[in-house]
């Protein structure tokens, strides 16, 4: 996203609008996350005394591999406080998308699971829920009578 320093007010400016997801380079196959979707953002743009600084959210959607079930799902990634500041250095224009671009793969989960959102369930649950319904171990009961039944 270019921003033309000419163009910005006093008082600053709103930019909202989309831009392609190319630019966050996922797109490795074997990775555990690919972009599906383009990059929105919201920002107020002003300018300091030397400088340019952006502030609001940027968001994009991505497709991920749970590292449990190995199932894809999608998630947004938000980054609701975007911030940066550009020294301007002469230039009528300024890219900020270097600046988007890192913020968001930031917000890359290092880990992803299918079941963060709360609206599924990772289907490596059933081995939890299998390891639940053992019988807890008790002073009384003689631990050593599995042992004593294996024929060697």
């Amino acid at each position: 996203m270019k921003v033309h320093v000419l163009q910005i007010p006093e008082d600053g400016k709103h930019y909202e609008g989309e831009e392609s997801s190319d630019v966050l380079d996922l797109k490795d196959p074997h990775a555990r996350a690919r972009a599906v979707g383009p990059i929105h953002y919201s920002l107020d743009v002003g300018l300091s005394e030397s400088g340019l600084f952006a502030t609001g959210t940027v968001s994009a959607e991505v497709e991920c591999e749970c590292v449990r079930c190995l199932t894809k799902f999608r998630q947004v990634l938000e980054v609701p406080d975007f911030a940066c500041q550009i020294e301007l250095e002469g230039r009528e224009t300024v890219d900020l998308t270097e600046h988007i671009r890192e913020d968001i793969l930031l917000a890359l989960p290092a880990h992803p699971h299918c079941d963060w959102s709360g609206e599924n369930v990772c289907k490596a649950d059933f081995l939890t829920d299998k390891v639940a319904e053992v019988e807890p171990l008790d002073d009384k009961r003689d631990v050593w009578k599995s042992l004593d039944k294996l024929k060697l």
